[in-house]
């Protein structure tokens, strides 16, 4: 069975769960899952986990990404982003410096306010159902962590920007809140993902392009990670999920091989030892 990750170039107007079911299709494979959704108007870098993949992904879901974003500053939608109605327009009174001020204002860490159109559940129902049936609801804001902006071009009422972010990072709320800042209004009207942990969107593919041989697989896909080979006589008791004393010094994640130099997993080793927490 083919397992690992696949790289794909999304194009605008596809939706995430659109393209892991194209893949799915295409490949008859068993099992598909995306890496962290991209709205139907973004581009770029969406990440699939195929068959045994989808056990690793957890991992990657929770790692950073870096986007292209352009914000138009004097119209906000509902949406926050270039999809949705336009509910106000207003003059843009501010200088360049001052937006590009109030935009570097956003790195460090904060407390974002998630658009009311995502896929964020309240009560188990997501957000952007209620919105379409006109309920308000309240989903408390998140820690967020952005980690660089960089690529400033402002050419108003459009601003055009790289930026590095936290999993869990809405652009369109960046968006949204820079429009509040400068009191015009803002919506997202461009974004496409650039990287995804170690990933790049150079290296990705449209879906009528990929091949099988595309397919990056699991050991590669963690080469950042050290590794250790485990003896023999305590491999038994390591797949079984009991932490093993092999007298390493480094901490954290590590890729772990049997003693015939095969892939088994990835475990982390802490002061109480080394335990698997992903099993190939």
């Amino acid at each position: 069975m083919t397992n690992g990750f696949l790289l794909i170039d999304k194009e605008s107007g596809a939706t995430s769960s659109r393209v892991v079911q194209a893949v799915k299709k295409k490949f008859q494979f068993k099992k598909v899952g995306h890496l962290g959704t991209l709205d139907p108007m973004a581009t770029g870098l969406l990440i699939l986990a195929i068959n045994r993949g989808t056990k690793f992904s957890s991992l990657l879901l929770e790692s950073h990404k870096t986007y292209a974003a352009e914000v138009t500053l004097g119209i906000q939608t509902d949406t926050d982003d270039a999809e949705g109605e336009h509910i106000l327009s207003k003059v843009i009174t501010c200088s360049d410096e001052e937006a590009c001020k109030k935009l570097l204002s956003f790195l460090g860490s904060s407390m974002q306010q998630p658009p009311i159109y995502s896929a964020l559940k309240v009560q188990g129902k997501p957000m952007y159902k209620y919105a379409r049936e006109g309920v308000k609801v309240e989903k408390a804001p998140r820690a967020i962590e952005i980690k660089a902006i960089e690529n400033i071009s402002i050419n108003l009422p459009k601003i055009s920007f790289e930026i590095s972010c936290s999993k869990g990072t809405y652009i369109r709320s960046i968006a949204r809140d820079l429009g509040e800042l400068l009191d015009c209004g803002g919506h997202l009207s461009a974004l496409k993902r650039l990287t995804q942990q170690e990933f790049l969107v150079n290296d990705a593919k449209k879906i009528d392009e990929i091949t099988e041989l595309d397919i990056i697989p699991l050991e590669q896909a963690f080469s950042h990670l050290g590794s250790v080979n485990l003896p023999e006589e305590k491999l038994k008791k390591f797949i079984n999920g009991s932490t093993v004393d092999l007298g390493l010094s480094e901490s954290g994640l590590l890729r772990a091989y049997n003693a015939a130099g095969v892939f088994i997993a990835l475990g982390r080793n802490s002061s109480e030892g080394f335990k698997h927490e992903y099993l190939v």
